[in-house]
């Protein structure tokens, strides 16, 4: 019998914010989307730019975040943004009760979350390394993967069931009160956290707001690996319209079989996320990144060649359970590799930029990869895109880079 590791009461009580926000996001997966369309009646042109502009605005917004809280106690910034986002995520059902929900106010709450999620996202890894061992990291990072990747299974069927009976924005209520318990249970954390030291003023400067892409850039470990995660989950979300375009419209697949096919694979995130420190512990970190990295890119090309009926469903199962179960495999062990390369004082703003980056990278190849299809078609598209997938393991670290040797001492563990 495998007994589970602990990694401590604090550890526990992240855990638990963490899981309870994940589910509630996963409860509301695609809920504004479906609002602007079976509230207020938008049309396509109005559903894509809810969805870029929250990304790419967001992302803009967040630009001086990082900054601002790398020199700030990471546990209050994570519970201002749960308390921001409960705020704003709540004036949507509350509009709707008040008959005064509009699609402006839609925009402006994605655009707002968006930026919220990149700064909790930014201090809470700096908030996990202060609070676990980094022989522990992978361990810590492996849970978080596991808790993902299980709300990803359950939380779309779970959420369109509770549409379906209580009405469209009983899962935006529910994701506004998971960041409301989630704030509580960064506050249970306890303890003491140490105020950040800063050389040369406490006020934001101009020269600040680069500074984690600045050190991304600059490091020899950070920087292939930044590209290549970039641009493989900008390529992947950029093709996810046009499959559910290919698919629900021109191949003729119900909703719940399109649900079936992307939402049955996601066990193999969690299987993958369960083996990664079995496979890190036998053949080492840097092989498992490097092979489950190479192996993530040779998947997506297979959704070119999707075709009606029960085939074309069993297709992109097994293409999307290979894809997430590398995925599952990958992504805690590249988590723990950037936190350990990264020092101390610059996890909030690597953390930050790399989100910027990337949020704003999905919405600018989503849009190009739209124009693409409608330029030549759907499969073409996809196909160009798994194309550059392929390439991308070129970018991986060829290299096992030890980890950074920071001057100041690693904080103290309860």
């Amino acid at each position: 019998m495998v007994v589970r590791r602990s990694l401590g009461r604090q550890f526990e009580w992240l855990w638990a914010a963490y899981a309870v926000s994940t589910f509630g996001t996963w409860l509301a997966f695609d809920a504004f989307p479906l609002i602007a369309i079976l509230v207020l009646h938008a049309g396509p042109t109005e559903v894509s730019v809810l969805a870029a502009a929250g990304l790419a605005v967001g992302a803009a917004v967040a630009v001086p975040l990082g900054p601002w809280a790398e020199f700030r106690r990471k546990r209050p910034v994570m519970v201002a943004m749960d308390l921001t986002r409960f705020a704003a995520v709540m004036s949507i059902p509350a509009a709707f009760a008040l008959g005064r929900l509009s699609f402006v106010q839609l925009l402006v709450v994605s655009v707002i979350v968006a930026a919220a999620d990149i700064t909790f996202k930014a201090a809470g890894g700096a908030c996990l390394k202060a609070l676990v061992r980094r022989e522990d990291l992978l361990v810590a990072n492996g849970r978080f993967e596991s808790t993902a990747w299980t709300a990803t299974v359950l939380g779309p069927p779970l959420g369109g069931a509770a549409i379906g009976l209580l009405g469209p924005v009983t899962t935006v209520l529910a994701d506004a009160v998971s960041y409301l318990l989630s704030a509580l249970g960064i506050r249970a954390i306890g303890g003491k956290e140490p105020r950040p030291a800063r050389t040369g003023g406490p006020r934001l400067r101009a020269r600040d707001l680069p500074e984690g892409w600045r050190y991304i850039l600059t490091h020899p470990a950070l920087r292939p690996l930044f590209f290549n995660t970039i641009l493989v989950n900008g390529l992947i979300m950029a093709t996810s319209p046009l499959l559910a375009v290919l698919m629900l419209g021109h191949l003729g697949f119900a909703p719940w079989q399109y649900g079936l096919a992307f939402g049955a694979p996601c066990v193999g995130g969690l299987i993958g996320s369960r083996l990664a420190r079995r496979l890190v512990a036998r053949f080492g970190r840097h092989r498992v990144m490097l092979t489950a990295g190479v192996l993530r890119a040779c998947w997506s090309l297979g959704l070119v060649f999707v075709r009606p009926g029960a085939a074309g469903i069993a297709l992109v199962i097994a293409v999307q359970f290979g894809l997430v179960t590398c995925m599952g495999v990958f992504n805690p062990v590249f988590a723990t590799y950037r936190l350990e390369q990264t020092a101390t004082d610059r996890v909030a703003r690597t953390l930050s930029a790399w989100s910027v980056t990337s949020n704003a990278t999905i919405a600018a190849l989503t849009a190009l990869w739209g124009l693409l299809a409608a330029i030549t078609s759907l499969r073409t598209a996809i196909a160009i895109a798994g194309l550059l997938i392929l390439t991308t393991p070129l970018l991986l670290p060829r290299h096992d880079h030890a980890p950074q040797h920071e001057r100041e001492l690693a904080p103290s563990h309860t």
